[in-house]
């Protein structure tokens, strides 16, 4: 009678994995009204109340850090990888990102398209197929004056190929991932270039080549160039090159003198790698040549600069070991590696592998913020000679922030 009862109690929860088995293999059936179906999240190793039906699951690759920026707001720039787990397509139609209860900013329609982008797919989309992954690369500005939220949680609103009630309803909602928001500061260093016109190429904290480059590395995937900057220098016409697209002579600041930006040793380099040809995509590189010719320079308390593309034959005889101080020549901006034109590609992350770590935040002592470029004059001037249409700032004076996206800035010798 004993050994009864316990079958009897094991039958529901059996009975309750079929039908989570069948709606995840169901391709289809009628469609009713449509419902709306909330999940709450709950924190790590807490035990919920109660046991809710979650069809997309997440994760973020790396916990959020916050960062001042030189609009004087602070931004928060992390990536959430979510997880379509049921038989069918779904379709992302919003995400909301909440501090600490609080909504701070949301994303729908075509707002939401260019930050969202499936595993292996050539470009940004909402649509996640059975079992498909995809990376919503984010950039959360906090509002002004407010408290740095302690935990962010994200509402994600799609809607299912196929209605299946009461279960899987036409539009449902879900609140996806509690991510404790690091207390960590960023480091202060100094800037690898020094000189007037460097422009940030690539950097935080919005949609660019940088975030959406999330590697593969060791069996986990790591975002290292979450951060990175990419700084090419301005001439006096505010013009990338002057020449021939295809020719180092007309990029002014190739060979310009790159700078430790603090005190460490140098823990790994690579050299010898030739020029590539600007204008062109190289091919054929081997996964250690895409940062080029490069240092990687352990700066302390788990943070290593790496600074890549340089000249080549290690122009200073440095060596591995050898203790760097800020300031310190340790190469030439070149155009070795993974690279379409000459640029100097500066991250901090948090281990010595240029690609298989996380891109930490970082803030520069302090530099002139002149200008920004706009989209279309970037786009213009990276292939054509001619001037980027620089938008003039004040001039004003910054400390200890970092700069962003197609920032114009000087910085002192």
């Amino acid at each position: 009678m004993g050994l009864a009862r316990l079958r009897k109690k094991a039958s529901a929860p059996l009975a309750l994995l079929v039908v989570v088995a069948m709606l995840a293999l169901a391709s289809g059936c009628s469609v009713e009204e449509p419902s709306s179906t909330a999940v709450q999240a709950t924190p790590d190793n807490a035990v919920p109340d109660e046991e809710l039906f979650t069809p997309i699951v997440g994760s973020v690759l790396d916990a959020p850090r916050i960062v001042r920026g030189t609009d004087d707001r602070d931004h928060v720039a992390y990536e959430l990888f979510l997880t379509n787990t049921i038989g069918q397509a779904v379709t992302v139609d919003a995400l909301s990102v909440r501090g600490d209860g609080e909504e701070i900013m949301r994303l729908s329609g075509e707002d939401l398209l260019p930050w969202m982008r499936a595993m292996g797919a050539p470009a940004p989309g909402y649509e996640l197929a059975s079992g498909q992954s995809a990376t919503v690369i984010l950039d959360v500005i906090l509002p002004v004056g407010g408290t740095a939220p302690q935990m962010l949680s994200h509402l994600i609103e799609f809607s299912p190929e196929t209605a299946m009630p009461p279960m899987i309803t036409e539009q449902m909602k879900q609140t996806i991932v509690d991510a404790p928001v690091s207390p960590a500061t960023p480091l202060v260093i100094g800037s690898p270039v020094s000189g007037d016109g460097w422009l940030d190429g690539n950097g935080c904290c919005g949609v660019s080549a940088h975030r959406s480059a999330i590697n593969p590395i060791n069996s986990a995937l790591y975002a290292p160039e979450r951060f990175a900057i990419d700084f090419v220098q301005l001439d006096e016409q505010s013009r990338i090159f002057d020449g021939p697209i295809d020719d180092l002579a007309s990029y002014a600041y190739y060979g310009a003198e790159i700078l430790a930006v603090g005190d460490g040793p140098i823990v790994s380099m690579k050299w010898d790698l030739p020029e590539e040809a600007p204008g062109l995509h190289p091919v054929g590189l081997e996964l250690n040549e895409y940062g080029g010719n490069h240092i990687v320079q352990d700066l302390g308390d788990g943070h290593y600069a790496f600074y890549a593309h340089l000249q080549g034959e290690n122009p200073e005889g440095l060596a591995v070991g050898q203790k760097m101080s800020r300031g310190d020549v340790l190469g030439y901006l070149g155009n070795s590696g993974n690279t379409d034109m000459p640029h100097l590609h500066f991250h901090v992350m948090d281990s010595p592998l240029p690609l298989g770590s996380n891109g930490l935040p970082f803030v520069f002592e302090s530099f002139t913020l002149t200008g920004t470029v706009n989209d279309a004059e970037l786009a213009e001037c990276m292939s054509r000679s001619q001037s980027c249409g620089i938008t003039a700032s004040d001039k004003t004076a910054m400390t200890k922030v970092m700069p962003l996206q197609q920032d114009v800035i000087s910085i002192a010798d």
